[in-house]
């Protein structure tokens, strides 16, 4: 803490009261790169699960028979 005249000029840490670690930063990192990868699987488990069957193709002589 340094005093000019009236004014108190604090540095970062003794304004906030205590060190700020950057743990903050990885804690967001991960949120997101889990939040990436659950909806990415969501997304294509989704995406195969809704997938139409793959019959076999109808001919055009079944076609014409009815079949």
């Amino acid at each position: 803490m340094q005093r000019i005249g009236d004014e108190v000029h604090l540095n970062g840490d003794e304004a906030r009261g205590g060190a700020t670690p950057n743990i903050l930063r990885y804690v967001l990192i991960a949120s997101l790169i889990l939040a990436i990868f659950s909806m990415s699987a969501i997304w294509i488990g989704r995406a195969l699960a809704d997938r139409p069957s793959q019959g076999h193709p109808v001919t055009a002589e079944e076609h014409a028979l009815g079949g």
